[in-house]
């Protein structure tokens, strides 16, 4: 199913893709502290629509992330996807006072700007 070309650009951004990899592990790990940390916050209720973009935003690096180790054909759709729910999950966390919020949101953008440069 791959095509030599797509092997021999993969090649070529190989440190490109481990990158994206890296910024997707932190934002799905930033996405999962803030979502348990929500969780526990007073105002619960304030905060569910951080909740679900953060779950989110796990699932959908853990995606991409298999994507790229597994060179998926759909590599590039998958991490344009995953840029837009993560740009998303940041916008929802920068709503919010929180640490943990505030670190998903630094996370999740880098996440979008590098998964975003990868589909470009």
């Amino acid at each position: 199913m791959y095509t030599k070309a797509y092997k021999e650009e993969w090649n070529v951004n190989h440190q490109q893709i481990q990158e994206c990899i890296q910024a997707c592990i932190e934002a799905m790990t930033a996405s999962n502290a803030c979502y348990s940390a929500c969780l526990e916050e007073d105002h619960v209720k304030e905060m569910t629509e951080c909740i679900k973009l953060d779950r989110e935003c796990a699932d959908i690096c853990r995606v991409a992330i298999t994507s790229m180790q597994t060179h998926s054909p759909f590599m590039m759709e998958i991490c344009k996807l995953c840029a837009d729910v993560c740009e998303a999950c940041a916008k929802e966390c920068d709503k919010h006072p929180h640490d943990h919020c505030r670190k998903c949101a630094e996370a999740c953008y880098r996440c979008a700007n590098l998964c975003r440069n990868m589909s470009a």
